[in-house]
């Protein structure tokens, strides 16, 4: 990319963001477009929040009782999303993720699932869900393209599992699961690991990965509980301390290359089907190669998990702005990005970690 700048035709009504050769000034064909920020990462993956609701209470989350819930009005429609997903993706994202909240506990999330399938370039959509209610709606998914799955899952043992979500719902999590795999949909199992909650089911979770193929990632515990709890300066149970007991369990570990702008350590056991990874979500490792942005459900954009929210669009799309100038002040808040996830926390002035992750996009 040396010697290029950015640019936005604005004279064409689709926005499409080209690369400028500086020494030929020649344009690149739309398929080669690559979103850059102000520290030369690649943009091209998009985290959309629909929701901030969940039929769980997890412990790390969210507090028992729940939370002061959106009104609908305060959410971004469908239309809008649909709208923002159609800039962002002329700009060069090429992936997105639904999260929540729990995705399907909104009203006819299906409906926009099917609107965001037919976005011309859109390369790729994908999921994260807790896996209540999913079960039955997996075959439409897999007619939609829905390749990839994250399913939610922090123990394999029930009375944990209600202890940790204060729901009684790991036999349809389970169900859900099964159906992933029995329709080829990839599965990424995440955990989150907690001191004195399921650290006791790193080793029988890992045991997955012998008969399935799924990739079963263990997260760092962040502090992104909506208040109900103080979380330690540094979590107990870091990368370094799951590895180590991965490794006491099976020496044999082999760390295997990870994939581009992976956020986990990847490893494989001999004769395993899946993989095993570690997300250093804490400890913020792989900030040099982020290539995601999150939106949350009322329509904050977020460059960083740990900023407070960069750019307010439902606002601006409210305000009547039309799609270029939305664009641009996209590309704006994209120079503008935190250089790590310490330097976005930093700049919070003062404003404390601890909003709940069903806020800000899973």
């Amino acid at each position: 990319m040396r010697g290029e700048k950015w640019a936005v035709d604005l004279t064409e009504q689709l926005l499409t963001l080209a690369v400028v050769d500086s020494t030929t000034n020649s344009f690149q064909t739309s398929s080669d477009i690559v979103l850059l920020d102000n520290h030369g990462r690649a943009i091209n993956y998009l985290r959309l929040a629909v929701t901030d609701r969940c039929n769980l209470r997890c412990h790390y989350c969210m507090p028992e009782h729940g939370l002061n819930w959106l009104s609908r009005s305060d959410l971004l429609s469908y239309e809008e999303m649909t709208r923002l997903c159609t800039v962002l993706v002329r700009l060069g994202i090429t992936k997105v993720r639904i999260t929540g909240g729990e995705p399907f506990v909104r009203k006819d999330l299906m409906r926009f699932l099917h609107m965001l399938s037919e976005l011309e370039r859109l390369q790729e959509i994908t999921l994260t869900t807790n896996g209540v209610t999913t079960a039955p709606l997996v075959p439409e998914l897999k007619k939609l393209g829905i390749r990839s799955v994250n399913l939610s899952l922090d123990t394999l043992d029930r009375e944990r599992f209600f202890q940790i979500t204060r729901r009684d719902d790991l036999p349809r999590v389970m169900q859900t699961l099964d159906a992933l795999l029995n329709h080829d949909i990839a599965v990424k199992i995440n955990a989150v690991v907690m001191e004195g909650q399921n650290t006791d089911d790193l080793i029988p979770l890992a045991q997955l990965t012998r008969r399935l193929p799924v990739d079963v990632r263990f997260i760092e515990e962040m502090p992104f509980n909506g208040g109900d709890h103080t979380t330690a300066v540094r979590p107990l149970w870091d990368h370094r301390h799951i590895l180590d007991t991965l490794r006491a369990e099976w020496p044999e570990l082999e760390k295997i290359p990870d994939p581009p702008f992976s956020t986990s350590m990847n490893y494989r056991l001999p004769e395993h089907l899946g993989k095993v990874g570690i997300i250093a979500a804490w400890s913020r490792t792989f900030c040099g190669t982020c290539n995601r942005i999150r939106v949350t459900p009322e329509g904050a954009l977020k460059t960083c998990l740990y900023d407070h929210g960069v750019l307010q669009i439902r606002d601006l799309m409210r305000q009547g702005l039309d799609d270029e100038a939305l664009a641009a002040h996209l590309l704006d808040a994209f120079n503008r990005r935190h250089k790590t996830g310490w330097e976005a926390e930093e700049a919070r002035r003062g404003l404390p970690v601890g909003e709940s992750m069903a806020t800000i996009g899973g």
